[in-house]
C-alpha cells in the first residue's frame, strides 16, 4: 500500500496505528499518555474487557472471556478480539493444559495503570516554575489557532495572494499530493509553482479536525526524513491531547529533535509560542482534538462553521446560494461548486448549475462531498425545518454526477477481419475463459481484449493459426 492509500485510509487514531510495524507500537506503549490515548478511543466493549483483565498479570483463558457477552454477541467479542490483536493491546497465547488464552501488553498494563492510577514516572508535560507575564487566554488561543491553521487553506485556495507558508509546508502539501507543480518546473518547490490537486480539493471540503488529523499523518510519514523521532513525536502528540487549555507548559526538557517538532506545530496553530526561545508554549484546540481524530471533534466551540448554531449557508429551491459571510475562504469554498453571482460585506449570493457542478466533479470532488458540505454549514434558520438541504438539490447535483458515469472507459485492443465465423468464435472463447475480454460483436466478427491481455491472446492466435497451416 502505498503512502498517500494509506494515510487517506487512516480516518481514526486505531486505523493510523494499526498500520505501523509492531516494534514502533511496543515503543508506543512505554509512553503512559499513549496507552491512555488508546484506551479512550477503544468501543465501550473493548473497555470493559481491558478493565477487566487490567489486574491480571497471567494469562486469562479464552472460554472465560468469551462467556463474559452473552452468544447473541459473539460477533461483537469477535470484533474485539481481532482489534485488540492488531492493536498488540493483547495476544494469544497457549496456557497451561493446552489451553488457550489472551494476555494483556505487559508494557500497555505498567503504563495504563500509571495513567489512570497516578504513580510510576511522570508523563505530563512540565509547567513552567514562574508564570507568564504576557499569558494568553483561551479565546486568543482559539482565534490563533483558526489563523494559523486557515493560513494553509488560503494558500491552497490561492484565495490570498499575499498569503505565505514555509518550504518546509510546500513540501509537506506536495508530499501529501494536495498540490503539484506544474510540468515543466525544476524541482525547487517555489510557491509560484504549486498549484491545487484533485485531492486538495476534497480536503478543503472536509472538517477542520479531519484535515488537521490528515495533515498530521502526512508529517509524521516524513518524520525519518526530517531526523524526528516518530515514537517520540507521537507521544508529545498524544501528551498535548491531554493538555489543559489556556495553560502554559515548559520547552526545557525537549529534545532537540522535539524542539524543531514544536516549530511546526506553531506554524500550522497547534501550539502557540511567542518567539523561538520564550521557553514556553500554550497547546491549541486543534492540539488537544488529535487523539480522537476527526470523529469527535472539539472544535466546535472554535470553528465559526462546524456547528448548526455557526452555520452560514442558505439553500433555496431555485439553486441559489445565499452565504452569509465575510470570510475570504469560505467564498472560495463555496465557489468550488457554485457560480457567484454577488457579494455584499456580510453576504455572497451563488447559483448552483449544471456546469458548476461538473467543474467541480472534474476537478475530484463528489456529489456526496457538496452535499454533505451544503449540510454540515447550513444556517441555523434552516434547521427550523428540516431537511435543511431541499431534497430535489441534493438528488439533482447526484444526477449531474451519475450523468459523467454513463460510460465506462478501458483501454483495449481491436481484433477485426477473421476469415472465418469458426476463428472468431475460437478467439472469443478463449479471451473469455482467460477474463481479458472487453466486448464483441458476433455478426460483425469483431472483439476487444484488455490492453494486458493483448499479448497473451496474440501468442495464442499465432500458436492455433500455426496448427491450422500445418
Amino acid at each position: 500500500m502505498s503512502v498517500q492509500q494509506r494515510t487517506l485510509d487512516c480516518k481514526d487514531l486505531h486505523s493510523y496505528l494499526k498500520t505501523l510495524p509492531a516494534g514502533t507500537l511496543d515503543r508506543l506503549y512505554n509512553h503512559p499518555a499513549t496507552c491512555l490515548a488508546v484506551f479512550r478511543e477503544l468501543p465501550e466493549l473493548s473497555r470493559h474487557y481491558i478493565m477487566r483483565i487490567l489486574f491480571v498479570d497471567q494469562a486469562v483463558p479464552k472460554a472465560i472471556m468469551g462467556s463474559w457477552v452473552k452468544p447473541s454477541h459473539a460477533k461483537e467479542l469477535d470484533e474485539v478480539v481481532k482489534l485488540l490483536t492488531e492493536l498488540r493491546v493483547w495476544q494469544a497465547v497457549e496456557m497451561q493444559g493446552g489451553l488457550k488464552g489472551w494476555l494483556l501488553n505487559p508494557t500497555f498494563r505498567r503504563n495504563l495503570k500509571g495513567a489512570l492510577l497516578g504513580g510510576g514516572n511522570e508523563w505530563s508535560m512540565k509547567i513552567p516554575a514562574d508564570a507568564d507575564p504576557k499569558a494568553k487566554d483561551v479565546s486568543f488561543l482559539d482565534e490563533y489557532a483558526l489563523e494559523r491553521w486557515e493560513c494553509v487553506l488560503h494558500f491552497m485556495t490561492g484565495s490570498h495572494k499575499h498569503e505565505v507558508i514555509s518550504s518546509d509546508a510546500l513540501q509537506l502539501l506536495h508530499h501529501a499530493g494536495l498540490m503539484k507543480k506544474e510540468a515543466g518546473d525544476n524541482q525547487t518547490t517555489k510557491s509560484s509553482q504549486m498549484t491545487i490537486t484533485k485531492d486538495g480539493f476534497q480536503f478543503l471540503l472536509m472538517d477542520t479536525s479531519a484535515q488537521v488529523w490528515y495533515f498530521l499523518l502526512q508529517y509524521l510519514d516524513t518524520a525519518t526524513a526530517r531526523n524526528l523521532d516518530l515514537v517520540e513525536c507521537l507521544g508529545f502528540l498524544f501528551q498535548l491531547s491531554f493538555s489543559t487549555l489556556g495553560q502554559d507548559y515548559s520547552t526545557d526538557a525537549m529534545s532537540e529533535s522535539l524542539l524543531r517538532f514544536l516549530q511546526h506545530l506553531r506554524e500550522f496553530g497547534l501550539v502557540y509560542q511567542r518567539k523561538r526561545k520564550a521557553g514556553r508554549f500554550y497547546p491549541t484546540r486543534l492540539a488537544l482534538d488529535i487523539a480522537s481524530g476527526p470523529k469527535k471533534s472539539m472544535l466546535n466551540s472554535m470553528n465559526r462553521t462546524s456547528s448548526p448554531n455557526a452555520g452560514y449557508i442558505i439553500v433555496e429551491t431555485n439553486y441559489r446560494v445565499y452565504a452569509y459571510t465575510d470570510s475570504d475562504l469560505q467564498v472560495a469554498l463555496i465557489g468550488l461548486f457554485c457560480e457567484l453571482i454577488y457579494r455584499f460585506p456580510n453576504l455572497v449570493v451563488g447559483i448552483i448549475t449544471r456546469e458548476s457542478i461538473r467543474q467541480a466533479l472534474r476537478s475530484g470532488i463528489t456529489a456526496e462531498q457538496i452535499v454533505s458540505f451544503l449540510k454540515q454549514h447550513a444556517h441555523s434558520e434552516c434547521y427550523k425545518e428540516p431537511p435543511v438541504l431541499p431534497s430535489t438539490i441534493a438528488d439533482q447535483i447526484k444526477l449531474w454526477a451519475i450523468e459523467r458515469d454513463r460510460f465506462i472507459y478501458k483501454d483495449g485492443v481491436l481484433y477485426n477481419q477473421f476469415e472465418s465465423q469458426a476463428d472468431f468464435e475460437i478467439l472469443k472463447n478463449y479471451a473469455q475463459e482467460k477474463g481479458v475480454l472487453v466486448w464483441h460483436n458476433i455478426s460483425g466478427r469483431k472483439m476487444v481484449v484488455t490492453k494486458n491481455g493483448h499479448d497473451e491472446v496474440k501468442k495464442f492466435w499465432k500458436r492455433h493459426s500455426k496448427s491450422g497451416s500445418m
